[in-house]
């Protein structure tokens, strides 16, 4: 986009036009709610005003063999996830966002990330939808990869605006929008802890998973787990409400974290392996319930410590799932991102973050859950049937909204069909001779 159009985003009950690159790379985190970084971000315009639509991140593949399928991909999803809601988008804005390596500098990320701009451009025209503007944003600057004019997009960049003194700020503020700070920074809230603790909680993933590999072969046995992990996971629930804080960030993630024990951590952590307890856990969304179950699941994707990372993808998507529920629609995103990332093909972080990106109300998945929670003493959700009939019935909701794969939030890996590595990586391995020395491997039933 250059300098003679203008775009219009819809704020709560406001209109915004933004006019020219530097307001639109000044507006890019409070469309997202964090400003991104490592990301790719697709924006969907409508209209002759430019209203701001569906959006998408991804993090920037660091092979450039894999920006062409990337883009494709992108270009699809944003595109044809429109067309089947409203008519399709008129336009595209594109954003790279990445800060430099020690050594680097902004303008040569800029032109490293060139190619990847024009495979956008070029994946984007094959839908016939053009990109108005397409900016790089690296070290307090930004570039346009559309605009000519030297005067208004300079060769050495521009400096984003001072936080706070843009148009954009001012009307986020009167609208109550917030930016959270960084993706890398809310990533961490959920990142793997480091502390010499670790050993302890890998111990303790260990004992747990040798305990349940007898009791889950049969039927009777892995009720009784399930059962198990819904109870502890609900004291957890009751032990966070009663110790509630109004902090944000690490001190508050390191309180709750001295509330939960290894064992308890490994027990809940492998028990939710099972789909069904999963499905079970995901009843905790709404009213008093739903601030201590997000500080759960937070805390429990913490302790999923190497070499079990991919566990933590029933917790991640259990906090996305919570977050939407909340109405907090970045902080799903950056957990369902989290959770393709741990395991690509894990459906229900899948369509969750599909139906969330493409605007589906919340409330409909919600009185799914809610048939399940109420039902009858003849049919609770312990009952196979009941079970069974509530998990086809979500997903027959969530894949009503997300007939495309999702892949926004996550990076794809590189193998057959950008599912899991292959077999023979050696964190595969290192997966592998887990879960034979745990017993784990007979826990992941569903996802």
């Amino acid at each position: 986009m250059n300098k003679h159009h203008d775009l219009t985003g819809s704020g709560t009950d406001q209109q915004i036009t933004l006019r020219g690159p530097a307001e639109l790379a000044d507006a890019l985190p409070y469309m997202m709610g964090f400003h991104p970084t490592d990301s790719i971000v697709l924006v969907a315009l409508h209209g002759s005003n430019g209203r701001f639509g569906g959006r998408l991140r991804l993090g920037i593949p660091g092979s450039p063999r894999e920006w062409a399928p990337v883009a494709s991909q992108l270009a699809e999803c944003l595109i044809q996830g429109s067309r089947r809601r409203e008519p399709g988008p008129d336009g595209i804005v594109a954003f790279l966002c990445q800060d430099p390596a020690e050594g680097e500098s902004g303008q040569q990320i800029m032109e490293r990330l060139r190619p990847l701009a024009q495979r956008l451009r070029t994946a984007c025209g094959a839908f016939d939808v053009p990109v108005y503007e397409a900016l790089c944003i690296s070290d307090g600057r930004f570039w346009s990869y559309c605009c000519p004019d030297a005067r208004c997009c300079p060769p050495d960049g521009t400096p984003l605006a001072l936080p706070g003194t843009s148009v954009m700020a001012a009307a986020a503020a009167y609208a109550g929008i917030r930016v959270r700070g960084s993706l890398r920074e809310m990533e961490q809230r959920f990142a793997p802890s480091t502390a010499p603790e670790a050993e302890d909680q890998v111990r303790a993933l260990d004992a747990a998973g040798a305990g349940l590999t007898s009791r889950i072969l049969d039927a009777q046995g892995r009720q009784e787990v399930a059962d198990e992990t819904v109870t502890l996971a609900r004291r957890l629930l009751d032990r966070m409400a009663e110790a509630p804080h109004d902090e944000a960030g690490p001190g508050a993630d390191a309180a709750d974290d001295r509330l939960v024990s290894a064992d308890e951590a490994a027990a809940v952590i492998l028990g939710l392996q099972d789909r069904e307890t999963r499905d079970r856990a995901a009843q905790w969304m709404e009213g008093a319930e739903a601030a201590p179950a997000l500080r759960v699941w937070r805390a429990l994707s913490r302790r999923c410590v190497p070499p079990y990372t991919e566990h933590a993808a029933a917790t991640l998507t259990l906090a996305g799932w919570v977050s939407w529920s909340l109405g907090d629609e970045p902080g799903a995103r950056v957990a369902l991102g989290l959770a393709l990332r741990a395991d690509p093909e894990y459906v229900f972080a899948r369509l969750l973050h599909q139906a969330c990106n493409e605007g589906l109300d919340p409330e409909t998945v919600r009185r799914c859950l809610r048939s399940a929670r109420d039902a009858p003493p003849g049919e609770t959700p312990s009952a196979p049937r009941a079970r069974t009939r509530t998990r086809r019935h979500l997903a027959r909701l969530l894949r009503a909204s997300a007939a495309q794969p999702e892949l926004s939030g996550t990076r794809r890996r590189s193998g057959p069909a950008g599912g899991r590595p292959p077999g023979g990586t050696a964190a595969a391995r290192a997966r592998t001779r887990a879960g034979r020395r745990s017993g784990q491997r007979g826990t992941r039933s569903g996802r």
